[in-house]
């Protein structure tokens, strides 16, 4: 890949030197994975299951919790896993688990562990530590699915972020880093006309190479620059990346033509690591010699590739916190197919979001909030929206107008969700003057307080 003076410098050179001084060998992993980003599935299999073996071993040595559950189980692992098939056999790890045992998940001799916490948009924070092996490998997995777009660390960048982790950490030092890297943060919690206006002048005076942010966001950007006919797709932007929200299909199509770039989306977590990205070829691709992907039932039992199911991380960088059969909580599909690109890495067919994501019908049947969604989604006099269900019997739906809330438009949004939800249920439709993010700046049109069985 060829690279512009400046952008060599920063990636051969400042970065490197930037993770050498923190004790990471961020550079190379990266290495590592652009090779083995082209092996074989049996090849990378093979690694996933060295590297699960040990990290079982080493949890059974060191890390008290995991001393105490195998113990309980009669399990040991040198005698016991033979086969990444085995995997299954072990308990799912939960928040919950997490929350009641973090010091006890800590290994013995592990140093330099970093706490983290998840933002919260779904609940409580969760709590954990991270140590540097983790950091290390998702930051060059991260790193190597940005080259895939041909753009690299150092090149010009937007940044549209809410959570407050990463807003909170704007000292003067991260703000040294920034410009050296040429990353510009732009916060995603106020999105007033005036700030939008705001946002779109400091893209146009950066001319950056590459976005980075919450599809929603992105989104809500692109729709204002379309509104006052300001054109964005003269920029050279090559590539905007989104994660942390479900991905909608007119989002994609939005922010690709206002911005002349492609869209390419990501999937992970503070808690379960970075676990996949999207290459030019459109398989989202799973980071693989970093991280196991299960999908199972409402039973925790695995269903098939093909299948939607809860997503169940194991990230094998994580013998100082190990990570092991972690519930996401969220629903997503494996695919059997391999990428046109011609990489090994397993593919996540699809990622339909959270379990809060869905919604329940009144006679009980389970809908993606896709669902309620088309219903308000097309028509022209609402701005923006959030659909919440309280309970089976009561939906609660908050629309922002620039005109008062016409008694035909309520009548037709109620109509439309009770298509769905059942004639039962009762919708209250009410005019907002502005709907605001979760805490953590994300925006979700859709929630439900109205727990799954595999939730």
């Amino acid at each position: 890949m060829t690279m512009r003076p400046y952008t060599a410098l920063v990636a051969r050179l400042m970065f490197p030197l930037h993770e050498w001084a923190k004790r990471h060998d961020t550079v190379s992993r990266r290495m590592q994975l652009e090779a083995s980003q082209y092996w074989q599935p049996a090849q990378l299999q093979a690694l996933q299951l060295e590297r699960l073996r040990a990290l079982l071993v080493h949890a059974a040595e060191n890390v008290p919790y995991y001393r105490d559950l195998f113990r309980s189980m009669d399990f040991v692992p040198r005698r016991d896993f033979r086969a990444l098939g085995d995997l299954p056999a072990l308990p799912l790890l939960d928040k919950a688990t997490i929350r009641a045992h973090r010091e006890q998940m800590k290994a013995g001799a592990a140093r330099g562990l970093v706490r983290y916490n998840t933002g919260g948009s779904s609940g409580e924070p969760l709590v954990f530590y991270v140590g540097r092996d983790r950091v290390s490998h998702d930051v060059a997995a991260k790193w190597r699915a940005t080259r895939w777009w041909g753009v690299d660390i150092g090149d010009p960048e937007i940044v549209v972020w809410g959570s407050p982790i990463e807003l909170g950490a704007q000292d003067r030092l991260r703000g040294l880093r920034d410009r050296v890297l040429r990353t510009r943060l732009l916060p995603a919690f106020e999105m007033s006309p005036e700030r939008l206006d705001g946002f779109l002048h400091s893209i146009r005076a950066r001319r950056p190479r590459m976005l980075f942010g919450y599809p929603s966001a992105l989104s809500h950007i692109a729709r204002h620059a379309a509104a006052k006919g300001q054109r964005m797709d003269d920029l050279g932007i090559q590539v905007a990346f989104v994660t942390a929200e479900k991905l909608y299909g007119e989002q994609r199509e939005q922010i690709a033509q206002v911005f002349g770039c492609a869209v390419a989306n990501g999937y992970g977590g503070r808690d379960a690591g970075f676990i996949a990205h999207e290459c030019p070829h459109g398989g989202m691709h799973i980071s693989a010699e970093d991280i196991i992907v299960e999908t199972v039932d409402d039973r925790g039992e695995p269903v098939a590739e093909g299948r939607p199911g809860e997503i169940v991380v194991t990230h094998l960088a994580t013998a100082s916190f190990p990570f092991i059969r972690y519930r996401t909580g969220d629903i997503g599909v494996l695919s059997k197919r391999q990428c046109g690109c011609g990489r090994g890495l397993p593919l996540l067919e699809e990622i339909q979001g959270r379990n809060t994501d869905f919604v329940i019908a009144h006679d009980g049947t389970v809908m993606h909030g896709l669902a309620l969604v088309y219903v308000l989604r097309e028509l022209p006099q609402v701005k923006a929206f959030k659909i919440t269900q309280e309970n089976i019997t009561h939906t609660d739906v908050q629309v922002v107008l620039d005109v008062p809330l016409a008694p035909p438009l309520k009548q037709h949004i109620e109509r439309g969700l009770k298509a769905r939800l059942g004639a039962q249920v009762a919708v209250q439709v009410r005019q907002v003057d502005a709907i605001a993010p979760e805490l953590s700046g994300k925006f979700r049109y859709v929630i439900s307080k109205v727990r799954l069985a595999n939730g």
